[in-house]
Formats: structure tokens, sequence, C-alpha cells
């Protein structure tokens, strides 16, 4: 029998969800042909799963940032690959954390041959976290704010950000959480489609925005050089709108945005920049199997009857980085930041712009795994959220080295 297999994850079995960790295997015959497999169960019982089909090296060892995947969910040298090709066994599942203060445990496992999985050599768990030791999370409904606040440990001061997800609406906290985890004061602010907040709000005010700007200021561990803002979605235009109109945003993120305001109408102090003309008659329908292709409802926003509906950013005194994946399938995600781009560049201001191809929409924190198409949770449709596994994979780890460094930076 020789030694026992063992599966070992470097540095340590524990570690943040976006760590990337070394997956080593010891003990095996030299040249021996065995599957990886990682399973992870979500929170509502789903199961997702990824397999790679290996060889052991000569000395009997795998190490996963050297060896090659021979087949399975992936090809070639993926250190984590097991982790970013998780796929449910559901069709459609979205794999998101909800309560961000237990891990998502992955299981590890090793099998005997490139066949049937029947014999286990070896496994072991390791443990992602999304909140960091000593990272405080506090519930917050003070006036109409409905948020939660995540402090890194110490006495900072810290930059202060506000996180912002789209028209999925909810408290989403896993990304906000992660950020703190990572030095920043965050608080991850709902504003459609929470508590008593409606799934489509009639009309967005500026001023709640704006208190959830004042709330972070005041907060001890908050460096008082200004408030950086990052928004996916509908949550990009919303950033884009808050360095704009709001005083004290110094830096802002739109990750799939727009350069207009979309369906929903905001309420600034004496203005409302209206919705961008739309027509849910162009959503195109798949017949077999009920998926909805949003990309052409919009009216063309290089029509001069839409402008009134663009965020004049270029009035703005932030600082700005747009993220868009070229192959977002739900909206012209690329195209819309240019037209931002384009009039923050005619007008001086200093903007940062990077396209990932093969990305799709939903750019989220690194080692999630491609979500290409999931239920919309106000619309209630299948929508397709494009991208491919590898390529998009590899820009949410681009993408979220980008925004850590351009709040640094900025603020």
């Amino acid at each position: 029998a020789g030694m026992a297999v063992r599966v070992s994850v470097l540095p340590s079995p524990r570690c943040l969800f976006d760590d990337p960790v070394q997956i080593r295997v010891a003990g095996l015959q030299p040249q021996q042909a065995v599957t990886l497999r990682a399973s992870l169960v979500d929170e509502s019982g789903e199961l997702f799963q990824a397999h790679a089909l290996y060889r052991a090296g000569s000395s009997g060892e795998l190490d996963l940032s050297r060896s090659p995947a021979l087949g399975g969910s992936y090809l070639g040298v993926e250190p984590m690959g097991l982790l970013w090709a998780l796929r449910s066994k559901t069709p459609y599942k979205r794999l998101a954390k909800r309560n961000v203060r237990t891990p998502f445990c992955v299981d590890l496992e090793v099998y005997e041959g490139h066949g049937d999985m029947s014999r286990l050599l070896g496994k072991c768990t390791n443990e992602r976290w999304f909140l960091g030791e000593g990272v405080k999370r506090i519930s917050v409904r003070e006036g109409r704010l409905k948020a939660t606040l995540f402090l890194p440990p110490g006495p900072g001061p810290f930059p202060g950000l506000i996180d912002l997800y789209g028209s999925g609406g909810g408290l989403i906290e896993y990304r906000a959480s992660l950020l703190a985890s990572r030095g920043f004061v965050t608080l991850a602010l709902a504003y459609m489609s929470f508590e008593d907040i409606p799934a489509m709000p009639e009309i967005l005010e500026l001023s709640y925005f704006e208190e959830a700007v004042n709330f972070l200021r005041k907060q001890q561990q908050v460096k008082d050089t200004g408030i950086g803002v990052l928004g996916l979605s509908k949550g990009g235009d919303l950033a884009l709108s808050m360095a704009t109109f709001l005083p004290g945003i110094k830096a802002a993120v739109s990750i799939s945005g727009s350069s207009f305001n979309s369906f929903i109408p905001l309420k600034g102090d004496g203005f409302t920049i209206p919705v961008h003309p739309y027509d849910l008659g162009r959503m195109k329908i798949s017949d077999e199997s009920g998926l909805v292709d949003f990309s052409d409802v919009l009216d063309d926003h290089t029509d001069p009857a839409t402008w009134d509906c663009r965020i004049p950013v270029e009035r703005s005194l932030a600082k700005f980085l747009f993220l868009s994946g070229l192959d977002d399938m739900n909206w012209k995600s690329d195209l819309y930041c240019r037209d931002a781009i384009q009039r923050l560049r005619q007008h001086g201001r200093e903007v940062e712009y990077y396209s990932y191809s093969g990305a799709g929409h939903l750019l989220e924190p690194p080692y999630l795994p491609l979500c290409k198409v999931s239920i919309h949770r106000v619309l209630g449709m299948l929508v397709h959220w494009g991208g491919q596994w590898r390529e998009h994979a590899k820009a949410q780890e681009d993408a979220w080295r980008r925004i850590q460094a351009f709040f640094w930076q900025h603020l």
C-alpha cells in the first residue's frame, strides 16, 4: 500500500474566499492517474462540483500550480481551476454567499484513475471565509438606511467605501465583507427589493445615498479624505451619479454599468434624471429554454433624444475606474462605458478603463464561478449574463486587484 495519500491546501486550509491557495497531493505512485473533485454545498443545499483528471509526477506528487489537468471541467495548469469551475447540479444556479459569518467549505477529494471514481484515495476540506480575523459586522437601520457596516480590526483610520449591487436588489454583503477584510471600512447598501423597499421603486432619491455617505463619513475609523463607491450593473450608474452629484465622493468604480440613468428615475435636489428609454418588446426569448436576452431593449444611447438621461460625469471631480466584460450578454456595458470615458476625457478628467474579452456581466470577487444564466430576482425571468469560464475567472482576479489598487491610490 505504501504511503497514505495526503491532500493539502497551502499555506493553510483556512483562508479568505479571495485568497489563492496551492493544492497538493502526496503519496501517489509515480505517473499514477487520478481524478480530483471539488464539492461545495451552498446555504440553500445546492451542490456545486468540478473535477479534473491528473497524472502524478515521477515522485508520486501532484501540485496544481505546476501539473496540467488532462481533462474534466478544465484543461491545463490552473491552480484554482477546481474552484472557478464549480458548477451546480441543477442548472441556472448562481453561487452567492448570504451569511458572511460562516465559510464556504470546499471538499477536495482524490480518486483512483480517470474512470468511475469508485475508489477514494484521500481528501481534505478548504474553509473559505468572507470575514477576516477581527472584522466587525454591524447591521445599520438608521434614518432611512438599510445597510451593513464592516469594520476592519484596529483604530484605522481606513478608507471608506459604499458597495452597491444591481437591480436584483436585496442587501448583498459578501463583496463588502471581503473588502473590509482587505482594509476598507465598507458599507453594503440596499436600495431596492429589501425589507420595505419595493422590488421596483417608482423613484430613487439621491438623498438616500447622501445619507449613506454622511453615515460613513462620521464613523471614527474612516479617513476624512473622501469616500469611494463601487457598483455593479444598476449599482454602476448609481455610483457614477453619486460621484457626480454628492460632495465627498473621491473615487468611483463602475462594473458592467452604464453612463446614463437606467430603469428608475433618480431624484436629486431640484432635478430628476429620467429613465433612459427602453422597449421590452425588443427582448428576445428563446423558445426551448425560456432564456431572455435584454441586450437590445434600450434605445440608441447616441441619439440626442436620450441625452437628458445621461449622468453628467464630466462635472465630477472624482476619479473613475470602469470595468466591463466583452462577452456581457445582458447589457452592452462596454459600449456604455466607452460613452462615459469619451465624455470624461474630452473634459480632461482622469479615468481608468479595462475591458475583458470572454468575461460576462457578473464580474464578481475572484474564485466565485461564472454564472452564465440565472433567475433575475426582481424580474423573475431567466437572464443570460454571458462569459466564458476560464476568461471570466482570469478577469475576476485582475479586476479585484485593480479595484483595490485604485481605491488605495485615490483614498
